[in-house]
């Protein structure tokens, strides 16, 4: 499991590792390597939303995503409107992460807008230079006692 704080709107570099929790050890340095790039396409566009920084997250989305809504101005101010807790994530967890052949699921828990928690289900297509974001599915989380 490893953590993040997104820092949003400042000078200062966005994203600060808050701590690295490993419980599993990857199953082999493919593996280890595929953990890797997809968590750093998703912080990536994580820290673009962070900065309004349209260019830089509409580099993260997939062709499909890009042929949907053509621009990275129409495309923000979906996020904006349809996602607000990825566009606000003030913190991530990323879970697991699930392969489906051409595709793969990267589960993370977010701490949105008003400290509110979310699981994300980020469906990963791989493609000729890393790993783009095909769709995301937004659910709240219990919050507990």
């Amino acid at each position: 499991m490893i953590t993040w704080l997104i820092r949003a709107r400042s000078g200062v570099p966005t994203l600060l590792l808050i701590s690295v929790l490993v419980f599993l050890v990857p199953a082999s340095p493919q593996a280890d390597n595929t953990d890797a790039a997809i968590r750093n396409t998703i912080l990536t566009q994580i820290e673009a939303f962070a900065n309004d920084d349209n260019e830089a997250a509409w580099k993260m989305a997939s062709e499909g995503i890009k042929r949907r809504f053509g621009t990275p101005d129409i495309f923000m101010a979906m996020v904006k409107q349809a996602y607000p807790a990825v566009h606000g994530a003030s913190a991530i967890e990323f879970l697991d992460r699930v392969p489906h052949g051409g595709f793969d699921i990267q589960v993370v828990r977010v701490s949105g807008p008003e400290g509110q928690r979310w699981v994300v289900y980020y469906r990963m297509i791989r493609v000729e230079d890393g790993w783009k974001i095909g769709g995301v599915q937004v659910q709240p989380t219990d919050p507990g006692i």
